[in-house]
């Protein structure tokens, strides 16, 4: 354990994320312990995390909020910091996790998360800050059992820390996309199954107004082409939930 801290423990989840594990293992160093709560990977994933030190624990797959929820229960400690295989805690962002824990004035924190897309790490728009609440007490706060944009509750303020955390994905720009996709199928499975409904004001709406705001407002546009593809891909996103959306209603 570090100074005079509580101890921490590091939680993520996995699969098949071997060639981007490393890094992110290597940048938890400092935590008293890493648990991987592993869903079935087959390319040598598993064997990297034991090399690393951490602890392994196979759960087959229950969504993205049921997952790292139960990951977090996993843990031996009431201190988690939550992350993806494809993040690093940079050195800044460590030093304001060491020095909130040290005193905690809150049960939950947050920091800025920076995208990587398209070789450029984003400094505007959707891209950035992308305030993440990932360093919380599992005692009083926890995930939400969303199946996709899933978030940590707490019930509480939230502190905010200095320093990145940095999202790093090695995935094409085919892959990125085809993974947006089953995004948008699971978001409007889940809005039917709240019983929201997909008028056609918002699904011809919500693009135009997303757009405007993390184009223009938040300044999308210092980031040039990456940060213009990096919004027009969401303001797809948020045309495909609502299309989806009233499709699933239709069958309905």
């Amino acid at each position: 354990m570090s100074g005079a801290r509580p101890p921490l423990s590091a939680v993520l989840i996995t699969l098949n994320c071997a060639r981007q594990l490393e890094p992110c293992l290597e940048s938890l160093a400092f935590c008293d312990e890493i648990i991987v709560v592993d869903s079935g990977s087959s390319d040598g994933t598993v064997a990297l995390a034991h090399t690393r030190g951490a602890r392994v624990i196979h759960q087959d797959w229950l969504g993205f909020g049921a997952q790292k929820q139960f990951a977090v229960a996993q843990a031996r400690h009431d201190w988690v910091l939550c992350v993806d295989s494809d993040e690093r805690v940079t050195p800044e962002l460590r030093v304001g996790i060491e020095a909130a824990l040290a005193a905690p004035a809150f049960d939950a924190y947050e920091f800025p998360r920076r995208n990587r897309f398209m070789g450029r790490y984003l400094r505007h728009g959707e891209g950035y800050p992308d305030w993440s609440l990932r360093l919380f007490d599992r005692r009083q706060a926890r995930w939400s059992e969303d199946a996709v944009h899933e978030k940590v509750i707490a019930p509480g303020p939230v502190g905010r820390l200095r320093g990145d955390l940095l999202h790093d994905t090695a995935e094409t720009l085919e892959s990125y996309l085809a993974k947006q996709a089953r995004y948008t199928t699971l978001a409007a499975e889940e809005a039917l199954a709240a019983g929201k409904r997909g008028g056609v004001a918002r699904m011809l709406l919500s693009p135009v107004v997303r757009f405007i705001k993390f184009y223009f407002f938040r300044l999308g546009f210092l980031d040039g082409w990456p940060g213009l593809a990096h919004i027009l891909i969401g303001c797809r996103n948020s045309y495909e939930k609502y299309a989806k959306l009233r499709r699933l209603q239709r069958i309905r």
